[in-house]
Formats: structure tokens, sequence, C-alpha cells
């Protein structure tokens, strides 16, 4: 065995177990994608609220949408508080 071999394997060794660890999660997040494909029936779920009058369903779904534009400007002030936190710490790195 020469010395080039002995490096080569050497290193595989090293880098062997990270790469089987991110050969795992990408065959995982690989699974989860297929099963998520599918989407989601949302109005299997909200047919409870078909019963209501033409006003309250507009109020529920009114309701519904602020909550979710509230919660978007919630995650984006989240991850620029983190974006502007991060970039202060590397300026001072």
């Amino acid at each position: 065995m020469n010395i080039k071999e002995a490096i080569h394997s050497f290193i595989d060794k090293i880098f062997n177990p990270p790469i089987t660890f991110l050969d795992m999660g990408i065959e995982k997040l690989r699974a989860v994608g297929q099963i998520t494909a599918q989407g989601l029936n949302v109005g299997k779920y909200l047919s409870v609220f078909g019963d209501l009058p033409t006003a309250w369903q507009l109020v529920v779904s009114s309701a519904l949408a602020s909550v979710v534009i509230l919660g978007s400007l919630l995650i984006f002030r989240s991850v620029m508080r983190l974006y502007y936190s991060l970039k202060e710490g590397v300026k001072w790195w």
C-alpha cells in the first residue's frame, strides 16, 4: 500500500460518518417530500363553516386571512431580526 492510498483511506475514514449521516438525511427528506406532495384539502376542515350565512362565512374567511398575514409578518420579523443579529455578530468578529 503506497502513501497515496493510505492518505485516501485515512480521509475516507474521517469523512465517511458525516457523509453517511447526510445521505440518510437526504433519504428521509425525500420520503417526507413524497408524503407532502399529496397536498392538504383545507375544505374538508372548513366545511363546518359552510352552514353559516354568507356574511358570517366572509367574517370567518377574513379572520383566517388576517391570521395568515399576521403570522407571515411575524415570521418575516423574526427572520430579519436573526439576520441583523448575525450581521452585527460578523461585523464585530
